[in-house]
């Protein structure tokens, strides 16, 4: 049996996608001597077969993926022998096809002779990527059959219709107009019940003011979002990027962030990666160093000498030092920060480079989703929260190019604009406190005084989230420090930008601040000396969290929707009690994740006071004792 510790640590364990591994360590990456073009390995179509329509190519791309599986595969086949029914195991699958382990000769034999072959299995969540979980039944085809040498029987088969198209028959039609009629009725009683609330402004005409003013935000953000589109790509628009890794004590990941970093579809000469080392304190620097040099000896075509370089910093500076030593020898016009626990799809630089068309733009965002979804329930609500941030609430400030954050995870911007603010983004200080944390936000402060900021859907990044609920809360309380702190900032300036953008971006900051206030004279106040039972208000709470879920369904058709409406009781039961602590605790600089030299000095200044303390009832029994004796 495993110990307690054990089973704690296998509950926890994270759980990712199992794709699996092209022979070719850089397979989406052009070869500059067209030794091989990057093609759909299934149905060999270049970019010319879409006529130049990347968009087109990148989704025929990532059809052939393939992921590691485990299901059982009924097959049903009809030949000379009349039907047959067999079980077989599927091992690897794409949207466009299945590799099948036979148990035996006769198996394989049924399936070479078959004039028809049915298919039925269940695409389980967390084996592809999240909507693609459903029944499937559908007509499939031999396309090889094999015998490996340790005698394995394999057969692969590709489907009458991709598991798009199949979701978007059998799966997605009824979906998306359950989906789409709830999310109307939804913001139509919303709006029903905030009108209401006109009749109580007799008892609290502020308060009741604040759930309208709320409403209407929060439902503007989803309008606003649906309005959103990403920017198309031009194939022929490839400027010069430096990818930049800031790493601390990150050797679980660092191998995958690098690989996937310079395993993109960009042009070679116009791409470069920079990593930099904090001073970690494990094994990092070993990870960065055998990585580059498997890198270095396995793809001579791709000039990995001059792409790919690390900076091993003296002693930890924090992660702004970090970004900036990459800055100060990046060779490219932009630059692209992206976190050492995050992995780029293949396609996400050539997606994020495309708003920077407009020479007004100084930087974009592009979209993280969550790496370890099915791990728990924590990071299953993650997954719905980190999306709607992204795919609502940043395409809703795109759509008025402010976005408001460019987040740490994959975010891009002109180089020269951080060359400009370095001296005062290193220094900047809060209340005599140097901000040490909220980088992401401080420098999209400095863009967005005098440019434009956006976010790219097609952009696509995976990040590690937390997945015990003591470090995910550190984490927020970290956030909510840092976004108190550059929302004040802001607002010295954001009255000048665009008058729909500056009311939404003031309204945005105090609805959270002032939510504590709201929900304690609700839930307690009111029941308290009126006696009247919060129904509206718990009911109104129900629908926003609703609303979310709903939209989640409707753009990803996940079956994680329904943690929408749990994230949103864990907010209200425990995040948003960490806005009040906030208020008195902005200032402070620690990360509380991650030993920084302000945690060392923070955890130097508790063990002082402990041994202090200690020191005092020592003193305090000794000196009882010797009453006791006299």
């Amino acid at each position: 049996m495993l110990g307690k510790k054990q089973k704690e640590k296998k509950q926890i364990e994270n759980i990712l996608l199992r794709q699996k591994s092209d022979r070719r360590m850089l397979s989406y990456v052009p070869d500059k001597q067209q030794i091989r073009n990057n093609v759909d390995r299934r149905g060999g179509k270049t970019l010319e077969y879409f006529e130049g329509k990347a968009d087109d190519y990148i989704k025929s791309i990532q059809a052939g993926i393939r992921y590691h599986v485990d299901y059982a595969v009924k097959v049903t086949v009809k030949g000379g022998n009349g039907r047959r029914k067999l079980t077989c195991r599927g091992i690897d699958i794409s949207s466009t096809g299945i590799l099948l382990q036979m148990a035996d000769e006769r198996q394989q034999a049924l399936l070479t002779d078959a004039s028809m072959i049915f298919l039925r299995f269940e695409v389980k969540p967390g084996s592809m990527p999240e909507g693609y979980e459903m029944s499937v039944r559908q007509k499939a085809k031999l396309v090889r059959s094999v015998k490996t040498q340790d005698g394995t029987l394999l057969c692969g088969m590709e489907f009458d219709k991709t598991l798009a198209q199949y979701a978007t028959r059998h799966k997605d039609s009824y979906m998306l107009t359950a989906a789409s009629l709830m999310v109307f009725l939804i913001s139509v009683f919303i709006m029903l019940m905030r009108a209401e609330s006109v009749i109580y402004f007799k008892f609290n005409k502020w308060l009741y003011l604040y759930s309208i003013i709320t409403a209407a935000f929060l439902l503007s953000r989803y309008l606003f979002g649906a309005f959103y589109r990403p920017v198309p790509i031009d194939k022929n628009y490839t400027p010069g990027v430096t990818i930049i890794i800031p790493c601390f004590n990150e050797e679980e990941w660092i191998h995958r962030t690098i690989l996937s970093c310079i395993n993109q579809d960009y042009p070679i000469d116009k791409l470069e990666v920079i990593v930099v080392d904090d001073h970690s304190n494990d094994h990092s620097v070993e990870k960065i160093k055998e990585t580059i040099e498997n890198l270095k000896k396995e793809n001579e075509h791709y000039e990995i000498d001059g792409r790919v370089s690390y900076i091993v910093q003296p002693q930890n500076k924090g992660k702004r030092e970090a970004l900036c030593e990459g800055v100060k020898v990046a060779k490219h016009e932009l630059v692209v920060f992206v976190d050492s626990d995050s992995f780029l799809d293949p396609f996400a630089i050539r997606n994020l480079v495309q708003p920077f068309i407009d020479p007004k733009m100084g930087g974009v965002a592009g979209r993280t989703d969550v790496a370890n979804t099915y791990t728990n329930a924590l990071t299953k609500m993650q997954s719905v929260r980190y999306y709607i941030a992204f795919r609502v609430m940043k395409a809703a400030e795109a759509y008025f190019d402010g976005v408001t954050c460019l987040s740490g995870p994959l975010s891009c911007y002109r180089k020269q604009i951080i060359i400009d603010h370095m001296d005062d983004w290193l220094n900047q200080k809060f209340l005599g406190q140097k901000a040490t944390f909220g980088d992401d936000r401080s420098m999209t402060n400095f863009v967005l005084r005098h440019h434009r900021t956006s976010y790219q859907d097609t952009a696509i990044c995976s990040t590690i989230v937390p997945n015990k609920h003591k470090v995910f809360l550190k984490q927020q309380m970290r956030w909510k420090r840092s976004w108190l702190r550059e929302s004040i900032m802001a607002g010295e300036f954001m009255w000048r930008k665009e008058p729909f953008m500056a009311v939404f971006f003031y309204i945005g900051l105090i609805v959270p601040v002032a939510a504590p206030v709201v929900v304690i004279y609700n839930l307690l106040y009111v029941p308290l000396t009126q006696r009247i039972f919060p129904t509206t208000f718990i009911v109104g709470l129900f629908l926003m969290s609703l609303i979310m879920s709903v939209v989640q369904l409707l753009l990803r058709r996940s079956s994680t929707w329904i943690y929408g409406m749990l994230f949103c009781v864990y907010y209200e039961a425990v995040l948003l009690w960490q806005m009040p602590v906030a208020w008195v605790t902005f200032w402070k600089s620690t990360w509380g994740t991650r030993m920084t030299p302000e945690d060392l000095k923070e955890q130097e200044r508790k063990k002082q006071k402990e041994e202090l303390k200690r020191a005092e009832k020592r003193g305090g029994y000794a000196g009882g004792q010797r009453k006791t004796r006299a």
